[in-house]
């Protein structure tokens, strides 16, 4: 295979043999660490994930969340006070009993998320109805022991961008508007990083260890195979009993608080990996690339201090934008491909020839056209790179919506549940419902109901059990 090729995946034809090798070969992820679901970060995918986080904390902050940390180890006492939580999270929260010397005074659970460390100390500040709402985040690690499959990026041990909302209210209603308030704010942010998604309220029987409700963020990966995004949670007062967590209301009253949590780690970047990427590698939105402007010179050995010079002019001029000149000593295909495959989204060549005519020649990562440039038309370059990411938001909603089918039987939940979503007639989304989803368990999970609210079924049959469907909801299968 010539060097110009090396790269070269089918990414449709094996999705997960392309993504592992992407993710090293474009410096995402180094998977070669001997602990399994732990992996080591490298600078270009670091910087890429921290660019994406970054966006999140901006809009939290905007709607008046503050940014505070809690401890990473959690007293076993403390972490079982709510007992549908503690039983939730038994299977995969790690347990620390000793040094290497001696036995603790008291197990400590390395934080599968944090409700039991944040709201422990919550229950000693909140005093009065005058401190609500609390809109507290932190951006941390956590730890699961993952039973499934481990996967950089989309399935962890050690979680290390997880980044987790928790608030306090005073009354449910208000509770119900941080709901719809933490909703537009994913909705946000998914739309900035081009990840088209659904938001699904999830049945009963798989709702959040001790929670009410809570909401689901998915999407679908090249396989078919969908992935969960990010939770929207109302957690009620389970937790405000449990901890205690009590204020003074204006009628002088002591009453729990009403809390809600959302969540989201890195595995959103391992669906924009997927999403957007070709069989050269990544293709990245301009505004959120490590590197959003790579310049290629093109060397000739009479002229090189003349193109290298041109090259450095042209760098200072788009300042504003995160530019590399490469410099190194490969060659203009090794590099080209290079960057290809870090998803650059606009390379920038420069030989004698645009030296001479004073232009530049730009390639598009997105779509491959090259467009001439003169020195004095540089401020297109923002416009080309805004074309860009629409054009990779438009692609990726074309996909996606090709990737929800419909089924009324069983004969057609099969055939097309390899595609992604499939929407079916289901009787409930209680315990009777339950059932039914048991039966298609080899076959697919049920995920539960799109939200905003579809309208019912009319005439229609349970794909199941055959009863009177009173609902409709998604089916797929899920990393």
């Amino acid at each position: 295979m010539s060097k110009e090729k090396e790269f070269e995946i089918n990414k449709n034809k094996d999705f997960s043999k392309w993504y592992l090798k992407v993710l090293r070969k474009a410096e995402i992820i180094d998977d070669r660490f001997p602990a399994k679901g732990m992996y080591v970060y490298s600078w270009y995918g670091l910087d890429l994930i921290k660019k994406c986080i970054s966006i999140l904390e901006l809009l939290l902050k905007v709607h008046k969340h503050k940014e505070e940390r809690y401890p990473t180890l959690i007293p076993y006492s403390v972490f079982m006070k709510e007992k549908k939580f503690f039983e939730g999270f038994q299977g995969e929260a790690y347990l620390v009993t000793k040094t290497l010397k001696k036995e603790l005074d008291e197990p400590l659970i390395l934080r599968p998320t944090s409700e039991t460390a944040m709201y422990y100390m919550w229950s000693m500040w909140i005093r009065s109805y005058a401190q609500l709402p609390l809109k507290i985040f932190q951006t941390v690690n956590i730890f699961r022991c993952e039973s499934k499959m481990t996967r950089p990026l989309l399935r962890l041990r050690e979680v290390i961008f997880f980044n987790e909302a928790h608030t306090a209210h005073a009354t449910k209603e208000e509770a119900e508007e941080q709901i719809k308030e933490a909703i537009e704010i994913y909705r946000k942010f998914f739309d900035d990083l081009l990840i088209p998604y659904l938001i699904i309220k999830t049945p009963k029987w798989d709702t959040f260890a001790g929670a009410l409700y809570n909401y689901d963020f998915l999407t679908v990966l090249p396989d078919g195979k969908t992935l969960e995004l990010g939770s929207v949670i109302n957690l009620g007062q389970n937790f405000g009993k449990a901890f205690d967590i009590k204020f003074q209301d204006k009628d002088g009253k002591k009453k729990y608080v009403w809390q809600t949590c959302y969540g989201i780690a890195e595995r959103v970047v391992g669906a924009l990996i997927s999403i957007h990427g070709d069989n050269k590698g990544l293709r990245l939105p301009f505004e959120i690339a490590p590197i959003q402007i790579v310049i290629i010179p093109i060397l000739k050995k009479d002229e090189e201090k003349e193109i290298l010079n041109y090259c450095e002019n042209i760098k200072n001029k788009l300042s504003k934008f995160r530019v590399l000149l490469d410099e190194s000593e490969r060659t203009p295909g090794e590099k080209f491909n290079i960057w290809e495959l870090k998803g650059v989204p606009i390379r920038i060549e420069i030989g004698l020839r645009e030296v001479k005519n004073n232009e530049i020649t730009i390639s598009r990562r997105d779509i491959k056209e090259r467009i001439k440039l003169k020195i004095n038309e540089l401020e297109r370059v923002e416009e080309i790179g805004k074309e860009i990411t629409k054009n990779l938001k438009k692609e990726a909603k074309k996909w996606f919506e090709g990737r929800i089918k419909y089924a009324e039987n069983l004969e057609e939940l099969k055939k097309n549940i390899k595609e992604g979503f499939v929407k079916i007639p289901f009787c409930s989304i209680d315990e009777n419902g339950k059932k039914c989803a048991e039966k298609l368990k080899e076959i697919c999970e049920i995920v539960g109901t799109l939200y905003p609210e579809e309208n019912k079924p009319i005439n229609k049959k349970c794909l199941v059990c055959g009863k009177e469907a009173k609902v409709y909801v998604y089916a797929c299968r899920s990393y």
